[in-house]
């Protein structure tokens, strides 16, 4: 515990920073940029997530985010996981959010609280789950009150005691309950629970990323 608050006081900094940016993005940001971080958290699952950024990036950049087709969008997913399914997912989440939509803003405007939010994501952009839907949210600027159970998490709630063992799967009813023991375990060392995140992932990766 004593090597979680010495870790917590040399990375606080750098932590409140990046949260400070990812504030910005929802007060700040237009359409696009919005949804290349809901188009990042596609590409996450079971890769790196700075493989899947530098796989945005790279759209971005060859102009095929926004209006390649997912045969197209493919050919440049070599560096995540089930490159082929993820690209059919982020053309699918496109259409739904830049064609007779709303758009993501007021989309998730007209939901009060973070878990509406969240549950609204996890429900309708396929390819999401709670992990996905939570980590877009955190990376748009809603930090508090939700979680990211992705390994690096896990096998540091396991280190703490604070789960007892790490599931090889997880249903929604056993992530609320983890999310639960993780907040009371931030709220136990007072540690906000936004912060703990990036503490359990740099214990793991040495770097704050997104």
């Amino acid at each position: 515990m004593k090597e979680l608050f010495k870790t917590y006081k040399n990375i606080k900094p750098e932590i409140e920073n990046r949260i400070s940016e990812f504030k910005s993005i929802w007060i700040n940001a237009d359409e696009k940029d919005l949804f290349q971080e809901l188009a990042f958290c596609l590409l996450t699952p079971q890769s790196k997530a700075e493989n899947a950024w530098k796989t945005i990036i790279k759209l971005r950049e060859n102009k095929k985010l926004f209006k390649a087709d997912k045969n197209s969008i493919s050919d440049d997913l070599n560096l995540v996981r089930f490159k082929n399914n993820k690209a059919s997912y982020l053309v699918e989440a496109r259409e739904r959010f830049f064609i007779n939509s709303k758009g993501i803003r007021k989309t998730l405007s007209e939901m009060e609280s973070v878990y509406e939010k969240r549950d609204w994501l996890n429900r309708n952009i396929k390819g999401y789950g709670l992990k996905e839907s939570s980590h877009f949210l955190r990376n748009i600027g809603f930090v508090e009150d939700i979680t990211i159970l992705d390994r690096h998490i896990l096998k540091n709630l396991k280190i703490f005691n604070v789960i007892s063992e790490i599931p090889k799967t997880i249903s929604e009813k056993k992530y609320f309950e983890i999310e639960n023991r993780m907040k009371f375990f931030s709220n136990e060392i007072k540690i906000p629970l936004g912060h703990l995140d990036f503490i359990f992932w740099f214990n793991e990766t040495k770097i704050i990323f997104k």
